[in-house]
C-alpha cells in the first residue's frame, strides 16, 4: 500500500512546460451555429461546450495525437483524431440523426466510436437506468439485450451475460478490476449507480484484454465525468420507490480549471422489505447503502492523471421467507455487512505520436455475515435473559468475515501509427490476499498472483477493419491449511498450491457492405482459472443454504466463441442481429451429491464440457414524418448444454421486449419530454439443470414519463416510472428465492428528480 501511494505522488508530480490549445466552431450542415455541443477528449478527461456562437476552446492540451468527440442530442457524433504540435483550430459540421448519439467505447483497446469498433459493444447511460426506475445498478443493466441478473430479493443481483455469471464476468470500475468475493451466489455487484456515467458490456471472451475471469464477458463501468473546462456544478438527485418505501439521495459537486479537476459525491440509499403482488412483504429483504466517491484530475502538456476513490458500505438482509410484516428498515438476522474501498490512478503519458497508459488500483473488501445462533433454554429461564437477547445479538461478532485485499496494475503502450495500422502492447497483473477473521470459514486464507502480457493490432482500409491479438497469462493460487471444529466435526481445508498458464487469441473483422449495411465477425478464446471457492471451500454457505465442498483437482476453463453481427441502419430504421456459439472445455459448476452435512445438503464442484448458443435481435423504427414516435423491439435467447446432454443451470429464459416511445415539448416549461410503454414478455424456461425446476412464462407492462421542467427560474429533470403496473404475479427463473416459491416484486412506482445548479 505504501508503494502504491508513493507511485501516485510520483505520477502527480510529473509535468513539463509547453502549452497548446484547441479552438473552433461547430455548425450544422447549413452552417448554422450549434450551442451546447459537448466536446470531450477522453485521454485528457477534459471537455468543453460551445457557446451561443457555436465556438469552443480547450486549453492546456498536450502535444501528440489525441481523440476529440463532438456530440449533441439529435445529431450524429463525430470523432476527430488531431495531431497537436501548437495551437490548433478544428471546425466541425454535425449531421442530424433521429437515433441515439454514437459514443466512444472505453472498454476496447483503441477507444473508437461504437460504429467503428470491430467488436459489438452494448452501452447504457446512467440517465437511461434512472428513467427505467431500477432499484439497483444490477437490475438496471438487464435492459441491455443479452444481459440479465441472478437476484436474491431486490438488493442482491449478479450480472449474467449470455448465460455466464459469477467469476466468468469481470467487472471494471474506475479503470481497474473490481474484486469483492464475487464467487458467492448471494454476493451482489456492490456498486451504487450514483457517480456512474455509463456502462459498457463486452459479450463474449475478453481474456485478450483483461485476462482470467473475462471468459464470459466484461461489465465496464465508466465513472462520472469531471466538470466542463472552467466551470463548477452542484447536482442533487432524489428518487422515491413506492414498493419498498425506499429513497435514494445523492449530492455531488465538481469543478474544473485549465489544469485541475475535482469532484465529490455522497449517496444514501435505504429500502424496507419488498412487496409481492399478494400484498405481502418478503421479510428481511430490506437494505441500506452509503456511498462516497471523489476524484481529482491533473493535466499539463504531455501528461494527464486522475485519482479516484470510492467507499461503499452496504447492509443487506438475507430473507428466510415471509414471516413478520413490517415497514421497518432496520435489518434483522441474518444479514451481510460489506465495506468496499476502491482507490485508482489512471494516467496518460504522451510522446509525440505514441502514448503510454498506466492504471494502478487497490481494492479492499471487508465482508461480514451475521447469523442467528440457536440457544437452548430451560423452561424456567428468567425474563431478564430474554429482554437482553436482542441486545446480545446486536453486539455479537460476525460468524463469517473475510478481508480481501487486491493490488492491480495495467500498462499499455500505443505505438506510433504506421499508415492504417495501430498497434499496442501491454502487461497486466494483480496481487491478492484473502484472510478470515470469523468463527466460521467458507474459503481458506490464500494468496493469488496474476501476470499477463499481450499485444493487439488494428488495420483499417476503405470500409473494412481487421483486428487481431495474442496474450499469455499466468495465475498462481496458494492457500493455507485450516482445521475448523463445528458441531463435534472437524472440517479440514487442505492446502492448495496451483499454477495455471494459458495463451488466448482473438481475430475480428468488420466491413460495411453498403453505406447502410455493416457486418462484424469475431472469433476469440478465453480462459478462467478455478476460484478459491471452487478449489477449497468446505463449509455451510448460509446465503445459498447448502454445504459447499471444493475440488482441488479442477482444471481451468478454456473456451472459443464465434460471434456474427449484422446491422442495417437508415435515417428512420435500424435492425440488428447478433448470433454466437460458445464452446467451453471443463466448464465448472456446482452439483448436489445427495449427502447431508451440518443439516444442509452437500454440493460439490464438478466439470463437464459445455456449449452455449443463441443471440439478440432487434429493430428501431422512427417513421417519417412522425418525428415524435419511436418503436423498439428486441428478442434475446440463449441455450446452455453440457456435452452429456444435460442442460446448464441458471440460464435465463427467452425474452421479448417491445417499447412504444413518444417525444414532445410543451411550451417552454417542458423540454425533451418523453413517454414510454413497454411490454416485456418472458417465455417459459423448460431447459433446466438437474436440480432446477421449470419456470412458467409471464408478461409485464412498464410505463415511463419525464423531461426537463422549467418553473419560473427553477430548472430540473423529472422522471416517473411504473414497473409491473398490473401487479403481475411471477417468479423469474434466475431468482434465488424461486425454490421457496417467493414471488418477484410487485408494482413499483418510482419518482426521480434531478437538479443541476
Amino acid at each position: 500500500m505504501k508503494t502504491f501511494i508513493k507511485l501516485l505522488f510520483i505520477i502527480a508530480g510529473f509535468s513539463v512546460n509547453a502549452q497548446n490549445s484547441i479552438s473552433g466552431k461547430v455548425t450544422d450542415m447549413d452552417n448554422n451555429a450549434l450551442s451546447e455541443v459537448q466536446i470531450y477528449a477522453p485521454e485528457l478527461h477534459k471537455g468543453s461546450t460551445t457557446n451561443k456562437n457555436g465556438t469552443y476552446i480547450l486549453n492546456n492540451v498536450p502535444s501528440g495525437k489525441i481523440n476529440l468527440t463532438f456530440s449533441f442530442l439529435g445529431y450524429k457524433t463525430v470523432i476527430k483524431t488531431v495531431n497537436i504540435t501548437s495551437d490548433l483550430e478544428v471546425n466541425i459540421q454535425l449531421k442530424e440523426t433521429p437515433f441515439e448519439m454514437d459514443e466512444i467505447i472505453v472498454s476496447t483497446p483503441f477507444n473508437k466510436l461504437q460504429s467503428e469498433n470491430v467488436m459489438k459493444i452494448e452501452r447504457l447511460t446512467s440517465k437511461s437506468i434512472n428513467k427505467l426506475g431500477a432499484t439497483t445498478l444490477s437490475e438496471g443493466i438487464t435492459n441491455i439485450p443479452g444481459v440479465s441478473q441472478i437476484s436474491t430479493g431486490s438488493s442482491i443481483g449478479k450480472p449474467v451475460i449470455r448465460g455466464l455469471s459469477g467469476n466468468r464476468v469481470l467487472v471494471y470500475t474506475q479503470g481497474i478490476r473490481l474484486e469483492n468475493q464475487q464467487f458467492g451466489g448471494e454476493h451482489g455487484l456492490g456498486i451504487n449507480d450514483a457517480g456512474i456515467s455509463s456502462i459498457e458490456v463486452i459479450k463474449g471472451p475478453a481474456s485478450l484484454l483483461y485476462g482470467s475471469d473475462a471468459l464470459g464477458g466484461v461489465l465496464y463501468l465508466n465513472p462520472e465525468k469531471f466538470a466542463q473546462l472552467n466551470s463548477s456544478n452542484i447536482n442533487l438527485n432524489q428518487r422515491f420507490f413506492s414498493n419498498t418505501l425506499g429513497t435514494n439521495t445523492s449530492l455531488g459537486y465538481k469543478s474544473s480549471n485549465n489544469n485541475w479537476k475535482f469532484l465529490i459525491r455522497g449517496t444514501y440509499t435505504t429500502h424496507s422489505d419488498y412487496e409481492i403482488p399478494t400484498e405481502e412483504k418478503v421479510t428481511n429483504t430490506r437494505f441500506n447503502e452509503q456511498d462516497f466517491k471523489t476524484g481529482i484530475g491533473y493535466s499539463k502538456n504531455n501528461f494527464t492523471s486522475e485519482v479516484r476513490y470510492n467507499y461503499n458500505k452496504s447492509k443487506l438482509g438475507l430473507t428466510e421467507g415471509i414471516t413478520e410484516q413490517t415497514s421497518s428498515k432496520t435489518l434483522t438476522l441474518p444479514y451481510q455487512e460489506i465495506d468496499n474501498h476502491v482507490l485508482s490512478s489512471h494516467n496518460h503519458f504522451f510522446f509525440g505520436n505514441s502514448k503510454l497508459d498506466i492504471d494502478l488500483g487497490y481494492t479492499f473488501n471487508d465482508r461480514q455475515e451475521f447469523e442467528e445462533h440457536e440457544e437452548h433454554h430451560d423452561e424456567d429461564e428468567d425474563e431478564h435473559e430474554e429482554e437482553h437477547e436482542e441486545e446480545h445479538e446486536e453486539h455479537e461478532e460476525a460468524a463469517l468475515r473475510m478481508k480481501l485485499k487486491t493490488f492491480t496494475y495495467n500498462a499499455k503502450y500505443h505505438f506510433p501509427k504506421l499508415g492504417n495500422v495501430e498497434i499496442l502492447t501491454g502487461i497486466q497483473g494483480l496481487h491478492q490476499t484473502n484472510t478470515n477473521f470469523g468463527e466460521e470459514i467458507l474459503i481458506p486464507n490464500a494468496t493469488v498472483k496474476d501476470f499477463g502480457i499481450f499485444t493487439t493490432a488494428n488495420y483499417s482500409w476503405n470500409n473494412n477493419t481487421l483486428q487481431a491479438g495474442i496474450r499469455y497469462d499466468n495465475r498462481n493460487i496458494d492457500t493455507e491449511k485450516h482445521e475448523i471444529e463445528h458441531e463435534d466435526e472437524i472440517h479440514v481445508f487442505e492446502p492448495v498450491n496451483e499454477t495455471y498458464n494459458s495463451f488466448t487469441t482473438s481475430l475480428g473483422f468488420k466491413t460495411s457492405i453498403t453505406k447502410n449495411f455493416t457486418t462484424r465477425i469475431n472469433v476469440a478464446s478465453g480462459f478462467r482459472a478455478p476460484t478459491l471457492a471452487e478449489l477449497a471451500s468446505n463449509g455451510v454457505h448460509h446465503g445459498t443454504n447448502r454445504f459447499e465442498k471444493g475440488n482441488s483437482n479442477l482444471n481451468y476453463e478454456k473456451n472459443t466463441q464465434l460471434d456474427i453481427s449484422i446491422e442495417y441502419k437508415t435515417d428512420h430504421f435500424e435492425f440488428f442481429a447478433n448470433g454466437f456459439y460458445n464452446h467451453i472445455n471443463d466448464y465448472i459448476f456446482i452439483s448436489p451429491t445427495g449427502e447431508i452435512e451440518d443439516e444442509e445438503p452437500v454440493f460439490s464442484y464438478i466439470q463437464e464440457n459445455a456449449r452455449l448458443f443463441g443471440g439478440e435481435f432487434g429493430m428501431h423504427f422512427h417513421p417519417h414524418p412522425l418525428d415524435w414516435l419511436h418503436l423498439k423491439s428486441t428478442f434475446e435467447t440463449v441455450v446452455g448444454k453440457q456435452d452429456n446432454g444435460n442442460y446448464l443451470p441458471l440460464i435465463p429464459a427467452n425474452t421479448w421486449k417491445n417499447t412504444f416511445r413518444s417525444e414532445f415539448n410543451i411550451a417552454n416549461w417542458l423540454q425533451k419530454g418523453y413517454s414510454s410503454l413497454t411490454l416485456e414478455s418472458t417465455f417459459k424456461q423448460n431447459n433446466v439443470g438437474i436440480y432446477e425446476t421449470e419456470s412458467p412464462g409471464y408478461n409485464i407492462i412498464n410505463l415511463g414519463l419525464g423531461g426537463d421542467i422549467t418553473l419560473k427560474n427553477i430548472k430540473f429533470n423529472a422522471n416517473l416510472s411504473a414497473n409491473n403496473i398490473l401487479n403481475k404475479k411471477y417468479i423469474n427463473h434466475l431468482s434465488r428465492l424461486k425454490s421457496d416459491g417467493i414471488l418477484n416484486q410487485g408494482r413499483n412506482i418510482v419518482l426521480g428528480i434531478n437538479f443541476n445548479i
